[in-house]
């Protein structure tokens, strides 16, 4: 039986062996002579196919968290999306809040005006002294490379210094003699402002510059904001202790949900709800720790505690940005 030694030629009865375009000669691998695809009319694939071409990628879109920034850092999702810390309003005396319970709130105007403004100045001088801080070492994360790619190789850095941050907020949160007893409750401070620091400059370090930048001065306005709304407002936050409790709580148990479940699997649309959750509620505790500073409420911190109301109000601001920054620069 003799061979053709051509392929057949096309008919349109038959349509499964078209014929090639002239000068055609990709390589075959199926043993066909001519360069002719397999039987059943599939073609090879292609083997000059660009890898990366306008072919969708598996499990779609890429998220926004993970395109370059403008300084060429990829803006990857940090080790947890939000610190979660417990969060805890000075009880009232009567029962609708977690915190101390020692006094350290009391009811009305205090007895000097003098005092109290010694008082808010005080809270204001320590909280301007931690900000400063924060934003330094927030500016070494961010703006030097080596210190940035060094935290995000070694995530052990955050989580050591969340750790010191959780420790020194419950310290100074539960315990009044090392609150109250210099120099302890400078020492405690001291490290609990320098553990948050760290901690927020390793999220920064996790996104660029340009997003850090913003996020900062968002940050300024809403805290310039809320404390001349403080200043100024006749509405009294300080009564409505119950229910920041209970927004605290609610606030801590979904950021520990949110964490273990991104823990398994990234998703953006929970991390960037729970950002925008995280940061209404501690504007809110802004404006409620502001005016329990100012003493302009029903109830009011006591001279005393200016450790406590420079550590809440400190917290609050720190938290803010925090979440800004997830949320913008999941954009930029």
């Amino acid at each position: 039986m003799s061979h053709p030694t051509a392929p057949p030629p096309y008919s349109d009865k038959d349509p499964l062996y078209p014929t090639q375009p002239a000068g055609y000669g990709g390589p075959s691998s199926y043993g066909v002579p001519g360069g002719y695809g397999p039987p059943g009319g599939f073609a090879p694939p292609d083997p000059y196919a660009q890898p990366g071409g306008y072919y969708p990628q598996p499990g779609g879109y890429p998220e926004p968290s993970g395109q370059p920034g403008t300084d060429g850092r990829r803006n990857q999702p940090p080790p947890m999306p939000m610190p979660i810390m417990p969060r805890m309003p000075l009880n009232t005396g009567d029962g609708d809040g977690f915190g101390p319970t020692d006094g350290n709130v009391e009811f009305g105007s205090w007895d000097s005006l003098s005092v109290r403004h010694t008082f808010i100045r005080k809270v204001y001088m320590i909280i301007s002294v931690q900000l400063l801080v924060t934003v330094a070492i927030v500016a070494v994360f961010t703006f030097v490379e080596p210190v940035g790619k060094f935290v995000r190789a070694n995530p052990a850095v955050y989580y050591v210094s969340y750790a010191v941050f959780f420790v020194t907020y419950l310290v100074l949160a539960c315990c009044q003699a090392p609150r109250r007893r210099f120099p302890w409750n400078v020492i405690i401070l001291s490290i609990f402002t320098l553990a948050m620091s760290f901690m927020a400059g390793t999220i920064a370090s996790y996104y660029s510059s340009k997003a850090v930048i913003i996020s900062m001065g968002i940050t300024v306005l809403i805290t310039i904001a809320v404390t001349v709304f403080c200043f100024q407002t006749k509405v009294d936050f300080t009564s409505c202790g119950g229910f920041f409790a209970i927004l605290g709580i609610g606030l801590m148990l979904t950021g520990i949900v949110t964490a273990i479940v991104l823990a398994f699997k990234y998703i953006y649309w929970l991390h960037m709800l729970y950002a925008g959750l995280a940061a209404v509620a501690f504007t809110l505790f802004l404006v409620y720790d502001t005016q329990l500073v100012l003493g302009k409420g029903k109830n009011s911190i006591s001279p005393e505690e200016y450790i406590y109301g420079a550590m809440q109000i400190y917290t609050d601001i720190v938290q803010i940005f925090l979440s800004l920054l997830q949320i913008i620069g999941s954009r930029t």
